[in-house]
């Protein structure tokens, strides 16, 4: 069953080859990758935590897993196939946790993750991983995430409504860094809206900074899962899609547009892994992160790219470690400002949503899937985004027939990956990553004289 794993390039690295490969641009991809990943995404995961009940312990748990096992994953990972491969969690199969919580238990929703990572897994070993991800139309499944990322974009508008004094210079300084690209690529506009809002908390005194107490290490939450029908229906399908589709082909795509041949079989068994080592903890499914891969794979050499993925995985296992300090100091920071951060982060991605749902095929089916996700009610106990998924893919079906046909655009997978990639160049740039898309990977040394026979 494992033959059809792509392996390892022979023979594996040394530490003092890595060492070697390392470097400032490395490091500074690295560090921007890991700041990325942990500033917008963590304040959705207490966002989504908070809504649905869980302890600060809990949530602590969380980031420790989607950190911890994640980033172990990817120093592993990068070192083995000699390229930036970094894993983090599914933000979107996040969000659609967010209303499982409203109606399942937490034990219920952690047995969905276990079912996940197997079920991955199982696509991983199997090689069948490229089927699952042409199974439904990219605009179907996309209509269905644009729904769950919409409330991220109502809270933004609320929160500039009922608290301005701190939303309002974090959302400022978001558009006049976003606006001014010399001044985005120095300081990237989500790290500015970030500091502009920690210093607006802190002049206006919104914070006890001694109720944060010392710092600690984590203690992790094991919870025993439990297995419920409504949970796997609700959720193992939607985080699957979400993990191989949503994520992993962004994830893929960008790799690719590097000019990196991504172990596209060998990513899915580390994401089925991943998922069943998070879940013990009470985290989401891992996946092959798009944006962070994007700011690794920006600049430096190519065949050196790897070391920066290395740094952003050892990063984000000291940051897991040390989650009971950081989850703290999140949720005793005002309402406010992890909204308008969590809003400000998925806007860019709301709208590259919508551009894929309705640009061309599958549009009404997009559309149904977006109402019925949106409108957030549970059959037989099994929420709306699966709902979405289905109705969509069955309106179609019965009605668009025609898009089904191979020759159709969004069933080209050249097209896909180049839209993949496109939809997160907009997402990095709009983050204000420090990428110099206009110049490309510098090639190594060898890979010259290579391309000079």
């Amino acid at each position: 069953m494992l033959h059809h794993l792509e392996p390892p390039p022979r023979p594996l690295l040394g530490w003092r080859r890595v060492v070697a490969d390392f470097g400032p641009t490395y490091a500074a991809n690295g560090f921007i990758g890991f700041v990325f990943a942990a500033t917008a995404p963590v304040a959705i995961v207490l966002s989504v935590g908070t809504g649905g009940g869980l302890s600060e312990a809990e949530l602590a748990s969380w980031l420790f897993g989607v950190f911890f096992v994640n980033g172990l994953i990817s120093v592993g990972m990068c070192w083995l196939y000699r390229q930036p491969l970094a894993f983090f969690w599914t933000i979107p199969g996040t969000v659609l946790v967010g209303p499982a919580l409203m109606h399942l238990s937490f034990a219920e929703v952690i047995g969905a993750y276990y079912a996940t990572g197997a079920l991955i897994l199982v696509l991983g070993c199997t090689g069948w991983v490229r089927r699952a991800m042409a199974a439904i139309p990219m605009p179907i499944v996309m209509g269905m995430v644009a729904a769950v990322f919409l409330r991220f974009g109502l809270d933004l508008v609320r929160s500039l409504h009922d608290d301005v004094a701190i939303a309002g210079p974090m959302v400022i300084a978001w558009l006049a860094l976003t606006a001014v690209p010399a001044l985005g690529r120095r300081l990237p506009p989500l790290i500015g809206a970030l500091l502009v809002g920690a210093a607006m908390t802190a002049f206006l005194t919104r914070m006890d900074v001694a109720a944060l107490g010392s710092i600690e290490l984590v203690r992790p939450v094991v919870r025993m899962p439990v297995w419920s029908w409504s949970a796997m229906v609700e959720l193992v399908v939607p985080l699957t899609i979400t993990v191989l589709v949503v994520q992993n082909g962004q994830g893929i795509a960008v790799s690719k547009a590097a000019g990196h041949e991504p172990p596209v079989n060998a990513v899915t068994l580390a994401c089925g892994i991943g998922a069943m080592m998070s879940a013990a903890v009470g985290a989401v499914s891992t996946c092959l992160t798009g944006p962070t891969n994007a700011i690794i794979s920006g600049s430096g050499e190519r065949s050196r790219q790897y070391s920066a993925g290395i740094f952003t995985g050892i990063l984000a296992m000291v940051f897991g470690l040390m989650s009971p300090a950081f989850t703290r100091l999140m949720l005793h920071l005002p309402k406010a400002f992890v909204m308008v951060l969590a809003g400000l982060a998925m806007l860019r991605v709301l709208q590259s949503a919508f551009m894929t749902a309705f640009k061309e095929r599958f549009t009404l089916g997009a559309l149904v899937a977006f109402l019925v996700t949106a409108a957030d009610l549970a059959i037989f106990n099994i929420g709306a985004a699966f709902w979405g998924l289905a109705m969509g893919f069955g309106v179609s079906w019965c009605l668009e027939r025609r898009d089904f046909s191979p020759q159709s655009a969004s069933f080209a997978p050249a097209e896909r990956l180049r839209a993949m990639a496109a939809s997160l160049h907009r997402l990095v740039v709009a983050s204000g990553a420090l990428i110099d898309d206009a110049t490309p990977p510098v090639k190594h040394r060898s890979e010259q004289a290579r391309d000079g026979e």
